[in-house]
């Protein structure tokens, strides 16, 4: 594709029925598209009628149309297309469902529309490139050469100093060596140039030594030096290399030196030898053979020959190249006469030169045999191209640059053209437009005397360049253009308004777009909501018409949706800090994700646009960052931690007053409890934990979760499980670190069940439907897993289940990990809307059946995609489970206070029953900012001390564990329901007798005499009479002017 497409330009004429009647019918408009749209067709002449249709009689005013009266007018004022057609169109530019359009509508959805089809078809033209990368480089010294060795798939790089380093395919340093053994004289000479021999599969080094010493890498040896050809008259600083591929034999060496001299090598036999061997020499392939250049010169060694010239009159040749399709030798200075020459070979095997006289001369140049095109890089900061066989002056001027160009290369497959200024600015040009269509500004330290080197490696799409010693890498993204993307960047959170049917993305990037779920369709983006932070995650008020996004900046601002930012809450009191959850409540915010305290605001003082935060009442409980939080009305409020515990608070109080963890249970004193301690007790700052606890939890402070195995990502209460205080069940599920989903009792304080959702990828998400039907599950390779859950752990029971739930289905929407899962339900089905790194922000039913990925060509009409699930099967599969469940008993009272050994075979028993199978603690990574995490945060155990050593003021008073509640028995009303709640038999009541009819009794019809007084109806009589001759007055003088 070249870059005409990626504009898109309306149809030139006023009636193109029948050549766009064609396109429809069996053309496309864009291969990868589909079939021609209405609104691709239209043109300019069909929008000036569409737009006079829309046009009202009197100033200032526009009509709007209803879908059937748009389509009506539509086919009188143009005259051609289907009622399908612009049925179609209507419901596109009808995104709000309004029922009418106007003209101003419709400009807006065509602007829209040729936005992204631009956008798309840029990406199809614009190459997109990763991050710049800094390699890590041993070089000392500047490096001279990047070159790639097809033969064996490597990199090689060449420093100033000698220095040959080998990479890898993927870019690895395997390994780095001097080019050659004897270090004292290294010292004393310099690398110049570097080449490959790819058909001979050696490597030619130039040095300042004026010698050219040619290295075999197919030796047992490293790169031992097969060849030195030596006596040179000048320093050769620069070389090329090019071999016949259809005979291997032809090949030629070319090299320009310091004093303006090109000569070249034309070897006719390279395959047997480069040059002739003495005839007493030695065989061996690890000898050097010394070749003097005289003897070159003077045809001494049959299988080559040379050619030279010295049009360039002294000036150093910065750069040389032969090109078959020319047959010719290029060459260039920086000098602005003779500033390019090309040497013509003749059969005489003399050379005819052409040159072109740039001013101020050239860096560096390139040829595309295809465009017949020489591209040089000016000192004058300009890009010129010229055809070879026109000398006089350039076909193009490519300005755009404000330094000097010190680089240009063709990238050949796109016919597109690279440059690269003093200023470290790329440039990517069109050179059918003469266009620049990409720059990028490249972060290289600033210095005044530095030596850069350009080097494009078409074939895996990386760009190289050098600064100095140090090697930088522009990698291409691949399949760019077949991939679909919703956002430029990671998407971080994805919401479901179910008030404006959207879904609201944000990124990386600091965007925040809107969707409409029902097609798929962009319809508004904001974009810089946090400057270039990253928006970390969202959350919408309890009306929906409040958005609030979270960032990196240590901010969170509050949106309506018309993009007007109402509050800044300084939530890191203006630091960088992570935010991972902002959970908005009746009376508060809560914000979590970077420390072990709840950060809270409340919204009956936001009088102001920059929000402090308030004290949280209930103080630190977590000893670690609190990752997640979740809210059951009326005031249970739950918070994870990274550690794996889980807080359960009373949210009208702010108190905490238990924690749960997958190990143990503690019970948390209340602020009432602890306050005469507080008052006699100066230095503590957290509520006293019983000694009993203190015990148990001294035991697991030995072994505190560093690698986040038990953390909790997300937490999700069960609310559509209105009986599960009688039925004793789980309310709350919590999924983390080592892909372990858990469901709780908050009620009785137990965990019910745990299994391996997903084994061996680290931490998971999930998300869960409001009828607490389905549990979908996501990971780091990008999988889903939805779950049955209607019917999971809906009893209390003795022992811990560890059978997992019916897997309704597992498939892979996304290439990268999957950051954000929300469920909504539409017209009765529920859909799953997952975000990932990819970029992407995909669709799916509970069936698994794809409707489709935001910001694809072709929209959806959801009623079209959506598929039911199977709920008989599924049931069917639960039974057959529930008959084979796995148990193991939860620990006892007596279980939590035991040591440490005790516990760990405990521990070691529950793992050999279990059938998880996960990767090793340092393979864990969270997706968050946790993974390079170090145990010496992790100081918890010194708290634990503290409260072990109390005050000798103190020995004499008694503290020791709870009193054990008697257990209460149930109330006979839940004992035996059929007394208290069967419905008793009715007794006969005497039936009452019907009123007869209002009609029967009635002696007579109400008027208006009879509900009010006299005097009343007399004034209004008068009023009415006062009112009539006023009238008749006016009318009598009215008539009389005219």
């Amino acid at each position: 594709m070249n870059y005409q497409n990626a504009t898109l330009e309306l149809n030139v004429g006023s009636q193109p029925g029948p050549k766009n009647a064609q396109r429809a019918e069996g053309g496309t408009e864009h291969g990868d598209y589909g079939p021609a749209l209405l609104e691709n067709q239209l043109s300019v002449g069909d929008f000036v009628k569409i737009q006079s249709a829309f046009e009202s009689p009197e100033p200032r005013q526009t009509i709007s149309m209803s879908r059937e009266e748009f389509v009506q007018k539509m086919k009188e004022v143009i005259g051609w297309g289907t009622e399908k057609e612009y049925q179609e169109l209507f419901d596109k530019v009808d995104v709000a469902r309004d029922g009418f359009i106007n003209w101003d509508k419709l400009t807006s959805f065509m602007l829209l529309a040729l936005y992204e089809k631009d956008e798309r078809a840029k990406a199809t033209v614009v190459p997109q490139w990763k991050a710049l990368e800094f390699l890590p480089a041993k070089h000392k010294d500047i490096i001279q050469k990047v070159i790639f060795l097809k033969s064996s798939s490597r990199y090689l790089t060449l420093s100033k100093e000698g220095l040959l380093g080998i990479w890898g395919e993927n870019l690895k340093l395997q390994e780095t060596l001097p080019i050659t053994t004897d270090v004292t004289k290294l010292k004393h000479l310099w690398v110049t140039s570097l080449v490959s021999l790819e058909n001979v599969n050696k490597i030619a080094v130039a040095f300042t030594s004026k010698e050219i010493c040619f290295y075999d890498l197919l030796s047992k040896e490293e790169f031992p030096c097969q060849y030195k050809l030596q006596g040179l008259q000048a320093t050769p600083i620069c070389m090329d290399y090019w071999y016949d591929p259809l005979d291997a034999n032809e090949s030629i060496l070319s090299f320009g030196d310091i004093t303006g001299k090109v000569q070249a090598i034309s070897f006719t036999a390279a395959l047997i030898s480069l040059f002739e061997r003495p005839p007493g020499a030695c065989e061996d392939e690890d000898t050097t053979m010394t070749i003097d250049w005289a003897e070159v010169l003077s045809g001494y060694h049959k299988c080559c020959y040379t050619v030279q010239h010295t049009l360039h009159h002294g000036d150093w040749v910065r750069q040389v190249a032969y090109d078959a399709s020319l047959d010719a030798i290029v060459s260039s200075t920086t000098s602005n006469t003779n500033t390019v020459v090309l040497a013509w070979r003749e059969k005489s095997k003399h050379l005819k030169m052409t040159s072109f006289s740039i001013a101020q001369g050239i860096h560096a140049f390139d040829y595309h045999s295809r465009l017949n095109l020489l591209a040089t890089a000016g000192i004058n900061n300009k890009v010129c191209l010229w055809n070879p066989y026109v000398v006089s002056k350039p076909v193009g001027v490519l300005w755009g640059h404000s330094a000097s160009v010190i680089a240009v290369q063709f990238f050949a497959e796109r016919k597109q053209l690279f440059s690269f200024s003093k200023d470290k600015v790329l440039r990517l040009w069109d050179i059918q437009h003469q266009l620049s269509i990409q720059r990028i500004a490249c972060s290289f330290p600033k210095s005044q005397d530095f030596r850069c080197l350009f080097h494009f490696d078409e074939a895996h799409g990386r760009l190289f360049i050098s600064f100095n010693n140090q090697l930088a890498l522009l990698a291409m993204k691949t399949e760019a253009s077949k991939k679909v993307k919703s956002h430029e960047k990671a998407v971080t959170c994805v919401l479901y308004s179910s008030v404006w049917k959207q879904v609201i993305s944000s990124d990386t990037g600091s965007t925040v777009s809107f969707w409409m779920i029902d097609t798929g369709q962009k319809i508004k983006q904001f974009t810089g909501c946090h400057g270039d932070a990253e928006i970390s995650t969202m959350a919408l008020d309890a009306n929906e018409t409040r958005l609030l996004t979270g960032s990196t900046d240590g901010t969170v601002k509050i949106w309506d949706f018309n993009g007007y930012c109402h509050h800044t809450l300084n939530v890191g009191q203006d630091g960088a800090v992570d935010i991972s959850q902002i959970l908005v409540l009746k009376k508060t915010v809560l914000v979590t994700g970077w420390e072990r305290a709840i950060t809270v605001f409340r919204p009956q003082n936001f009088n102001q646009f920059f929000i402090q935060p308030e004290e949280w009442k209930g103080g630190v409980e977590h000893h670690d960052d609190i990752l997640c939080a979740a809210f059951l009305p009326p005031q249970t409020l739950v918070t994870g931690s990274y550690d794996g515990e889980i807080v359960l608070w009373n949210n009208s109080t702010e108190n905490a007053h238990h924690v749960l963890h997958p190990d143990y249970q503690r019970l948390l004193k209340s602020k009432l409890d602890t306050e005469p301690h507080k008052l006699l007790s100066a230095g503590r700052s957290r509520p006293t934990t019983p000694i009993a606890d203190q015990a148990n939890l001294g035991a697991y402070s030995s072994e505190i979760d560093t690698e986040g195995n038990n953390a909790v990502m997300r937490l999700c209460f069960l609310e559509a499980r209105t009986k599960i205080a009688v039925t004793e069940g789980a309310n709350l599920v919590s999924c983390g670190g080592s892909g372990y989903v858990r469901f709780w009792d908050t009620f009785k304080k137990q965990l019910l069940a745990e299994f391996v959702a997903h084994s061996g990828v680290g931490s998971i998400i999930m998300s869960i439907d409001k009828l607490n039907r389905y549990l979908v599950t996501g990971d780091l390779d990008g999988w889903l897993k939805i779950w049955n859950i209607e019917e999971y752990c809906l009893n209390s029971s003795k022992n811990k289940v560890t059978q997992p739930p019916t897997l309704i289905r597992s498939f892979q929407p996304h290439e990268d990990r999957i950051i954000c899962l929300e469920m909504c339900e539409l017209g009765g089905r529920w859909l799953i809307i997952s975000s990932s790194a990819d970029c992407s922000i995909s669709v799916t039913d509970v069936c698994g059946s794809p409707v489709g990925i935001f910001g694809q060509a072709k929209h959806w009409q959801i009623e079209d995609c959506i598929s039911l699930p199977k709920r008989d099967t599924n049931l069917m599969e639960s039974e057959i489970q529930e008959k084979s469940i796995r148990t193991i008993p939860l620990l006892s009272k007596e279980e939590l206070c035991l040591g440490p050994t005790e516990h760990s075979l405990h521990d070691k028993k529950n793992k050999d029953d279990s059938t998880y199978n996960g990767r090793a603690s340092e393979d864990i990574n969270l997706g968050m900012k946790y993974k390079g995490r170090n145990t010496h945060r992790k100081k918890t155990h010194k708290l634990y001390d503290v409260l072990q050593k109390t005050s000798s003021s103190f020995r004499s008073l008694s503290i020791g564990a709870l009193k054990e509640l008697p257990e209460v028995s149930k109330p006979t009303f839940l004992l035996d329901p059929e007394k208290y709640f069967l419905e008793e038999p009715q007794e006969e009541y005497p039936k009452i007798p019907e009123l007869p009819p209002l009609s029967e009794t009635l002696k007579a019809v109400f008027d208006e005499k009879n509900l009010f007084p006299k005097e009343i109806l007399d004034r209004e009589r008068r009023a009415k009479q006062l009112r009539q001759e006023i009238s008749s007055e006016v009318k009598i003088k009215r008539n009389k002017k005219n």
